[in-house]
């Protein structure tokens, strides 16, 4: 059986690493950090450090992968539901609902998103980003909910482009001073997503 207080101890642990690297990725930037400056801020020994990392590398890899897996366990896996009510007479309002969950987990995980996205962040972290939407879009399940067939352009450049379009607002939003909400967020996104940039430049009525 399992020590509660063993647990407790390794999340904090990792937690104070976690924190660790993103006071440092926006002080000095992450290829200049060494483990020793991690193990100094995080307060914890050399020895602490490498039995959950081998390297600084691995830590970031390992806080990326659980960002995004926890993306995909809270909210992802609610987007085939979202899209076959998006053609429901009148449109239920579950993709609004969506975005703002999704700006609400970036908000809460606003440090750490702003530093690996930032220019002295981990800069092959966008391409994680969109291999990561690639595959929970097409390659979760057998009968993927888009289906490639449908489109009127290929399809790794329409996820591309969305992707890219989506981080870039998220980016623009995190280096902001908080200025707007994550509803607010919401909106704006929906608004450009649903109806285009030409549409939200008020030339297409």
């Amino acid at each position: 059986m399992r020590d509660i207080n063993t647990d407790l101890r390794v999340i904090r642990t990792k937690e104070s690493i976690r924190e660790a690297l993103i006071e440092l990725i926006e002080e000095k930037g992450f290829e200049a950090i060494t483990v020793k400056d991690l193990t100094t801020r995080a307060k914890i020994n050399r020895g602490t450090f490498y039995t959950h990392y081998q390297d600084k590398y691995d830590l970031m890899t390992k806080c990326e992968e659980e960002f995004m897996q926890e993306m995909a366990d809270r909210i992802i896996k609610n987007v085939p539901n979202i899209i076959a009510e998006l053609g429901t007479n009148p449109p239920t309002t579950a993709p609004f609902t969506i975005l703002i969950s999704i700006f609400e987990y970036l908000d809460k995980n606003r440090g750490f998103m702003k530093a690996v996205l930032g220019p002295k962040g981990d800069l092959s972290f966008q391409t994680k980003l969109k291999k990561f939407i690639w595959k929970n879009l097409f390659n979760s399940n057998k009968t993927p909910f888009i289906k490639q067939e449908d489109f009127l352009v290929p399809a790794e450049y329409l996820v591309s482009y969305i992707a890219s379009a989506h981080i870039g607002v998220i980016q623009q939003w995190l280096n902001s001073d908080r200025e707007e909400s994550p509803e607010e967020m919401a909106r704006i996104l929906s608004t450009i997503t649903m109806n285009g940039p030409f549409f939200a430049a008020g030339l297409k009525k």
